[in-house]
């Protein structure tokens, strides 16, 4: 795997992927600068071998949330707002380039210095980003002498600036950065070789969702956690009454045949209990706690019960090494994030015991930063849908267009 600290960055100019899609108030404030944190080991590290520091990024959609005028909302979605706060991070005045490619770009960039640093505008303000448009990545890989990429985020797009870009330098002039290479190390861990008992924690609204990654981890976990929304469609397709739950009637017998092919890997599947179910989908519903053996009509589960939670924990405190993609409940609404928050620390206090535990992205790190145990697990990916595909065993792009 290329390396950055294999690379001679010295006077040279060095053209940085990274994910800044940090969320933005209406006034162009920074909401949570985690994805501009993340980064900074790499980028300050690039400045101290004495390069001249190209960074670029995406932010937001822009091509689908036109003005009302139909055209790009280059206001809402500029990187410029993130200049005065990246100057601080990196204790370095930030150069901002109002392209990423195109005369204003290129002479911006020709014209810098070693130790001088420029943010490009928006690589989604240009059409061809999206489609991975050779034209476009010839411009931005002429910006530079070398590439890297550290936005594992969108590691899984085969977009201009992540994989196309990557290809127009030899394998002596590109790299993973740090944050990019911790991702890669830490989802191959988990892969290939973790140690055993393995266990996978899988949540989230859909069975549709993780169908794929649920089979990827029959080939090497012990047991698998299922929680979540789709935790219903897979006790409806054992015949259980689940009143109101959300269900995919479309996916009811590839549950059915899920259940059957964990057993047949000698992987244990675990199913909730019990569930705290509400008469509504709301923060304010009434609730109680039930058996899941038959929830009645009008009623629907939104968290895991006591129950499962006990029974869950168990399983992780004997665990080795664990993996979380997902919340077992809906934990945006107090009343039933306790399921979701008590695997959470299960996990911490398993890892203080020295289990290795990975937690994969989107709404898990969410979780376990709301449970106050961020520091207590062995890693936290940047990466929902490119962690979640790379522990699929899928090809990403971003990754395969710097190996290669």
């Amino acid at each position: 795997m290329a390396s950055l600290k294999d690379l001679d960055l010295k006077d040279k100019k060095v053209l940085v992927r990274v994910d800044f899609n940090v969320p933005l108030d209406k006034d162009g404030t920074i909401l949570d600068d985690t994805r501009m944190v993340k980064a900074l080991p790499t980028l300050k590290y690039i400045l101290e071998k004495g390069a001249c520091l190209i960074i670029m990024s995406h932010l937001g959609r822009p091509r689908k949330k036109l003005n009302e005028h139909g055209k790009i909302d280059v206001e809402k979605f500029s990187l410029k707002h993130l200049v005065p706060h990246l100057t601080e991070l990196l204790e370095v005045h930030v150069e901002f380039a109002p392209s990423c490619i195109g005369p204003s770009a290129s002479n911006t960039c020709m014209q810098a210095h070693r130790g001088e640093v420029i943010l490009l505008e928006n690589t989604r303000f240009e059409e061809g980003e999206t489609k991975g448009d050779e034209a476009l990545a010839q411009q931005l890989a002429d910006l530079a002498d070398i590439y890297v990429n550290d936005a594992f985020g969108t590691a899984h797009r085969e977009h201009a600036s992540t994989a196309t870009v990557a290809r127009y330098f030899d394998k002596d002039h590109k790299a993973f950065g740090f944050l990019m290479e911790n991702e890669v190390l830490n989802g191959s861990k988990m892969l290939n070789g973790a140690e055993k008992p393995v266990t996978a924690i899988v949540g989230g609204a859909k069975v549709s969702d993780k169908i794929q990654l649920i089979e990827k981890l029959m080939e090497f976990a012990d047991n698998i956690l299922i929680g979540g929304g789709m935790s219903y469609t897979f006790l409806k397709s054992q015949g259980k009454e689940i009143g109101d739950s959300l269900c995919e009637d479309d996916y009811l017998d590839l549950a059915h045949s899920l259940i059957k092919k964990a057993a047949s890997t000698n992987t244990q599947l675990y199913l909730p209990q019990d569930s705290v179910i509400a008469d509504r989908f709301d923060a304010d519903a009434n609730t109680k706690i039930v058996s899941n053996e038959q929830i009645e009509a009008g009623w629907m589960g939104l968290d895991i019960g006591p129950q499962a939670r006990h029974s869950y924990a168990e399983v992780l405190l004997a665990s080795k090494s664990i993996l979380w993609n997902g919340p077992v409940g809906v934990f945006e609404m107090e009343k039933f994030a306790q399921g979701t928050l008590s695997l959470a620390k299960a996990i911490a206090e398993s890892t203080d015991q020295g289990a290795y535990s990975l937690i994969g992205g989107g709404d898990s790190v969410s979780a376990v930063n709301q449970a106050g145990v961020s520091d207590r697990v062995s890693f936290i990916s940047t990466g929902g849908g490119a962690m979640l595909e790379f522990l699929e065993g899928k090809t990403l792009p971003g990754i395969a267009a710097i190996e290669s």
